[in-house]
């Protein structure tokens, strides 16, 4: 083997290895900046209007501007092509109160999924940015504003807090 063959394959496992290693750093970074993230199951039956899931996001270790995103996982039983949130949530200690309805796109005016999977589909929706303080935490509650007052189909609903 000569000289140059054994540089260029030297060359092509360092430009491999900075490769690697930019994606690594990159998803970490992505990573860093969640402060919160956590689903919960609603009911096997189905997700009944007066079922609400809560969250309690413990106290934030520096201030800034958060944002806030809803996650919904559902399964192809649910019958909608969209769905209605309301989100309740307090910051504590100053006890801001803030009522935001969240209306999700399920599925396009075409009839296509927006959400990624098969069969089971995960869905993200940013709700709202708020500034927070050191010290601060929230405690959030979502219910759904559907007329029909079970709804199958929506398995988890999760909630996220990142740092901008």
């Amino acid at each position: 083997m000569s000289n140059q063959q054994n540089n260029n394959k030297w060359r092509h496992f360092a430009y491999l290895c900075f490769f690697f290693c930019t994606i690594l750093t990159f998803c970490i970074s992505c990573k860093r900046n969640v402060v919160y993230h956590h689903y919960q199951h609603t009911s096997i039956a189905g997700w009944e209007r007066n079922d609400t899931i809560s969250y309690a996001i413990p106290r934030l270790k520096t201030s800034g501007i958060y944002s806030i995103n809803v996650g919904l996982r559902v399964t192809n039983d649910y019958p909608f092509t969209g769905l209605s949130l309301v989100v309740e949530r307090k910051v504590y200690p100053s006890k801001d109160i803030r009522v935001d309805t969240l209306n999700c796109m399920i599925i396009d005016s075409k009839g296509n999924v927006e959400g990624k999977g098969v069969s089971y589909y995960q869905y993200d929706f940013p709700l709202s940015t708020l500034r927070l303080e050191k010290g601060d935490s929230l405690a959030l509650v979502v219910r759904h504003a559907m007329k029909r007052e079970i709804l199958p189909g929506i398995s988890d609903v999760g909630i996220m807090l990142r740092t901008n």
